[in-house]
């Protein structure tokens, strides 16, 4: 990973990076099957959200913008994924829960990642101006993250959220 991450630019170095920062919490939030580890799933339900933000509300625009306003071809899927993923970190992390966040993340981080994914398409687009839009992603705010909610509405949400996305739940 470390040379395929060397031959990429800022913009893709950087997300990258912290998407690896992201995997090192979830996995060690949920190495031990039979309990999760709260404190790094909580930093990892934080960093997550900050992370859907900064793509959501500074590298999309961006790219859409460096495109005369036409979205990236693939912004609506990941838009959709954001919100299954957001909907997700509304419940407690329940086994179902923990499985549907990993089989979405795999899938939406080659979307990310890839040769020919968002980030590619980032620092292909915004080119020169790469580092600039870096240093609004590291500005991006921290996220106020709401208690854990474990109702009907929030489950309802979540089922939506998924199957708009093309996930199915059974959780």
């Amino acid at each position: 990973m470390g040379q395929r991450l060397q031959s990429r630019g800022a913009i893709a170095k950087f997300l990258v990076s912290d998407h690896q920062r992201l995997g090192v919490l979830f996995r060690a939030a949920v190495a031990n099957p039979d309990q999760v580890d709260h404190e790094s799933y909580t930093h990892f339900r934080a960093g997550l959200l900050r992370h859907i933000g900064m793509e959501e509300k500074i590298l999309l625009p961006a790219i859409q913008q460096r495109q005369g306003g036409n979205a990236w071809p693939l912004a609506a899927k990941l838009r959709l994924d954001h919100g299954a993923l957001a909907s997700l970190l509304m419940s407690p992390p329940r086994p179902a829960i923990v499985a549907m966040l990993q089989t979405i993340l795999e899938a939406h981080n080659e979307l990310e990642e890839g040769a020919n994914g968002l980030y590619a398409a980032g620092d292909e687009l915004v080119g020169p101006e790469s580092e600039q839009l870096v240093a609004r992603l590291k500005a991006a705010p921290l996220v106020s993250v709401m208690p854990y909610s474990d109702t009907e509405a929030v489950r309802t949400t979540i089922r939506r959220a998924l199957e708009r996305a093309g996930y199915r739940f059974e959780g």
